[in-house]
């Protein structure tokens, strides 16, 4: 793990993906997308359909080894309104286990607004734990917020010759946009204005790469090809 302070708070980045709040004994993932590789195959792009067991089984990880009291799920934690509907028993099972170990919190997103029932838990559009707001999408301006929704990504040149490309964590020290947790789900360059634009222009990136997470300022980044 590597500290990230937001707004006075410290934190610690996990190369996950997910944010640890030690003094909270909470957790924090984004954009799990689960069933997103069915939701593929149901339009005629044929994925693996395991994307959904992959990811339960990396939260399951998380949770065995940080054991916290509290888990946040920031916004499209389902693919879509028929996610549930399409989970295999044993995920579905595996799933309502997960819930039962901790204080569990759905924030809404845009692909599950009304996440669906059953799993346990608790829905809210977004939550505020003392000078911290967790919530889907970044509100231009907010002080102290966690979100999700962009799915950040960055890109590094290093010598000789060679590029790494990962999900990140982005940062201007008083907002933190989150990596998606979902096996499945892409990223988008940190430097693309829907991402940049919500930083302040001196911003830094986490970068998660082989299992460990990197600390790059927004200088050392490079844009995507094309």
């Amino acid at each position: 793990m590597l500290p990230l302070p937001l707004a006075g708070v410290t934190l610690a980045a996990d190369p996950s993906g997910a944010v640890h709040w030690p003094d909270q004994g909470l957790i924090a993932v984004a954009d799990l997308h689960l069933e997103k590789g069915s939701a593929f195959a149901a339009r005629g792009r044929m994925l693996p359909p395991y994307d959904t067991r992959a990811t339960l089984d990396r939260l399951a990880a998380l949770i065995d080894r940080l054991r916290p009291a509290r888990v946040l799920c920031l916004g499209d934690s389902f693919h879509d309104r028929r996610a549930a509907e399409r989970m295999a028993p044993a995920d579905v099972e595996r799933l309502r286990a997960l819930t039962a170990r901790a204080d569990w919190l759905w924030i809404t997103g845009n692909h599950d607004p009304e996440p669906p029932a059953g799993f346990g838990g608790r829905i809210e559009a977004e939550v505020a734990i003392g000078p911290l707001t967790f919530r889907h999408e970044a509100v231009p301006g907010a002080v102290g917020e966690l979100s999700g929704h962009l799915h950040p990504a960055a890109a590094v040149s290093l010598p000789p010759g060679r590029r790494v490309r990962d999900r990140c964590f982005a940062t201007d020290g008083a907002k933190l946009i989150l990596p998606a947790f979902g096996s499945y789900a892409g990223g988008l360059n940190v430097l693309d204005p829907a991402v940049s634009g919500l930083l302040k222009r001196r911003f830094e990136v986490l970068l998660a790469a082989r299992g460990k997470l990197y600390r790059f300022p927004r200088e050392r980044l490079s844009p995507d090809a094309g």
